[in-house]
């Protein structure tokens, strides 16, 4: 049984490309659309939107099933800022004895924990004897609906 979510792939942002989308500041109805909403405010770019720390910035592909709570599947794409400290509860793209894994970072007067989001599946004690680095925090899920 699978325990945890994998790093199945990791790319560096590119943040001097530019890729300029329509940014509609009316709200966009789920039913039928109104002729009055047929308008584009600016453009967004979303390197700008996203992105914070453009050089400590990558984005990382996952498998596993451990953290479907928190919203994060099989094959999404996880955007990852190496330059924020974990906070309690951050999610985290942590290298643990030598592997890759995210879980949610917990961290209280017992000590660490590395938490999955998924009942089926165990937290991980943090010991002295285990070698640990936290890699990055996530800042935003990248999936298909």
């Amino acid at each position: 049984m699978e325990s945890t979510v994998k790093v199945t792939g990791i790319w560096r942002s590119d943040a001097k490309s530019k890729v300029k989308i329509p940014l509609f500041t009316a709200g966009v109805s789920a039913g039928f659309p109104s002729p009055a909403d047929d308008f584009v405010d600016r453009s967004l770019d979303l390197n700008e939107f996203l992105i914070k720390h453009p050089s400590a910035t990558y984005f990382v592909r996952v498998e596993g099933t451990s953290m479907i709570g928190s919203g994060i599947n099989t094959g999404d794409i996880l955007i990852v800022d190496r330059a924020l400290e974990p906070s309690d509860s951050s999610i985290v793209v942590a290298v643990l004895n030598g592997e890759f894994l995210v879980k949610r970072f917990r961290r209280d007067a017992n000590g660490c924990r590395l938490m999955p989001e998924n009942p089926k599946y165990q937290p991980i004690e943090l010991k002295d004897d285990m070698q640990l680095e936290v890699w990055g925090v996530v800042t935003y899920v990248i999936h298909k609906v």
